[in-house]
């Protein structure tokens, strides 16, 4: 289980799906609201607007919810979100980045640092711990759309930086300025995606032992069920034979 993947795997760990894809969709939704109220409420003139309409889609929400998700950013009574991003360290040392869209700063920030504080970690000073991480585009695939070689093949043709396959699917990491140029290619081949988005890509992996791995995974869980939260990046790897054991 790796730190930039983390979110199918939450989701398969825990059981309560119902729960989950509901508070899913309202973090998308939320997402593309302020995605449009930043610049033109049109995907094909707005690049974060595409590319949380594509997760959205890839993600399985309706076309009715992501149009209303969308008109909100010019409703008169809509919420003002801000971005706030928190850095923090999980058990073992482990380096998080906690993306929020937040209309309370305050409540906001009680509630990821006492997540932080009883599972283990601690909150860090803005950029502790992002500088350690590199800003960039991340497309994913089911392992379904094809070989490693394959994809491998087609993500170079498309102009990636690199792809990273597993058992668990492939993810294709662009520069940002490129990531949707770089689908558009990928989707002639492979088909749409499962996700598009921006991301953190950590420089250096570490490999999380049992003794810590439950704890991190409690304080993963605690942040993704937060409404406020949009994101958790790490730099954390916990081996099958770890996760087994769980």
């Amino acid at each position: 289980m790796a730190g930039h993947s983390k979110f199918k795997n939450i989701q398969h760990r825990k059981g309560a799906q119902d729960r989950k894809r509901a508070a899913a969709f309202s973090k998308l939704s939320r997402e593309i609201t302020v995605a449009a109220k930043m610049g033109l409420p049109d995907p094909a003139m707005n690049a974060r607007l595409r590319a949380a309409v594509l997760t959205a889609r890839a993600g399985g929400m309706p076309k009715d919810n992501i149009e209303r998700a969308i008109s909100k950013a010019s409703a008169s009574d809509t919420a003002n979100y801000e971005e706030v991003r928190y850095e923090g360290f999980g058990p073992g040392g482990i380096s998080l980045i906690v993306e929020t869209l937040t209309d309370n700063r305050n409540r906001t920030a009680t509630n990821v640092r006492t997540c932080f504080a009883k599972n283990g970690g601690n909150l860090g000073a803005s950029g502790g711990v992002s500088h350690g991480f590199e800003r960039l585009g991340l497309i994913t695939y089911p392992a379904s759309a094809g070989s490693a070689d394959a994809v491998f093949e087609a993500a170079l043709e498309a102009g990636a930086d690199d792809v990273q396959s597993s058992e668990d699917g492939h993810e294709i990491w662009t520069a940002i300025d490129g990531m949707h140029d770089v689908a558009k290619a990928l989707e002639k081949v492979l088909g749409e995606a499962e996700g598009i988005k921006l991301a953190w890509k950590p420089g250096l992996m570490v490999t999380v032992g049992e003794a810590d791995a439950g704890q991190l995974l409690k304080l993963i869980d605690a942040l993704e069920d937060d409404d406020d939260v949009q994101t958790v990046w790490g730099n954390y790897d916990v081996p099958d034979e770890v996760m087994e054991k769980l």
